[in-house]
């Protein structure tokens, strides 16, 4: 998946705020067909965010990554999700609830099939696994590796979600409760080489919860997270971004590493601190991602 800091929920029933959505700033948009849509407006959801990604692939212009979260495998609705926005201008499916590796399997079937039908590259949409039951984060791994099409995950961390729901724990502003959850699916999605998310903070109001959550979220190498809210954007971006000392830093390293490589050396002291190819990875990792600030 192209790397985000930020990808905005926006309900797939609301013409007005998928269209704010799309001029908020955030690097992605997700139409959301599932928990912000009444059973009885899915439907009409369907046919509005398909007009909505055929607006914006007809606009031909620069715009955010176009994501559209379906509703779950289990809940019979997925098909026809697939069916309505499956076109030119989708980039990303955010699956939820996916637990099985046969329900992933049949999610990118049902894609093979939609995007022969519909005029889209094969194997173009990408899939963003959200991850929130305990037998999600148990599998994580298996789920990711089921599909090439998996290439990210986010983590649903929010408060009272259903992965606090599923797993019986409380929440806190610390973290602890979903420590282990969160550490698992992170390390199981660098460990398949996807991308990983952290999900909805959901007290809007709460903007230095927001900021503690997020630093804690980048501190366990989370890569960004999903806003409900344009207001959300700003903080999240702070939170997750490189600060500039480290980016000096890296980049004093770096210099210092390939100079002395080019003479045959690859362990260095940089201000006294061992560097050698580890360190040196490392600095060249972080540099890249600091180009997301």
């Amino acid at each position: 998946m192209k790397p985000v800091r930020t990808a905005l929920f926006a309900p797939g029933s609301n013409e007005r705020v998928m269209s704010k959505a799309l001029e908020s700033g955030a690097d992605a948009v997700i139409f959301d067909l599932e928990d912000s849509v009444a059973i009885a407006a899915k439907p009409e959801a369907r046919k509005l965010v398909a007009a909505r990604i055929d607006a914006v692939a007809a606009a031909g212009k620069s715009a955010p990554g176009i994501f559209v979260r379906t509703n779950a495998p289990g809940t019979g609705m997925l098909e026809a999700d697939l069916a309505a926005v499956v076109r030119p201008g989708l980039d990303v499916i955010f699956l939820p609830k996916g637990e099985t590796v046969e329900e992933i399997k049949a999610c990118a079937a049902l894609l093979d099939k939609f995007e022969a039908t519909s005029g889209v590259n094969p194997g173009s949409v990408e899939i963003c696994l959200m991850i929130e039951s305990a037998l999600g984060v148990y599998n994580c791994y298996q789920l990711i590796k089921a599909s090439p099409r998996v290439t990210a995950t986010c983590i649903g961390s929010a408060r009272d979600g259903d992965l606090q729901t599923d797993l019986g724990c409380a929440w806190s502003i610390e973290g602890t409760e979903l420590l282990y959850a969160k550490s698992k699916v992170l390390n199981d999605t660098r460990a398949a080489g996807a991308y990983p998310l952290d999900g909805v903070f959901s007290d809007i109001a709460d903007e230095a919860g927001l900021i503690q959550d997020s630093t804690q979220s980048a501190r366990l190498g989370f890569l960004g997270r999903t806003p409900i809210h344009p207001k959300q954007i700003a903080p999240i971006r702070r939170a997750y971004a490189v600060p500039e000392a480290e980016v000096i830093w890296y980049t004093r390293v770096v210099d210092a590493f390939e100079a002395a490589e080019k003479t045959g050396v690859a362990a260095i002291a940089v201000e006294g601190k061992l560097i050698d190819y580890a360190m040196y990875s490392r600095a060249k990792r972080v540099l890249a991602l600091a180009k997301l600030n």
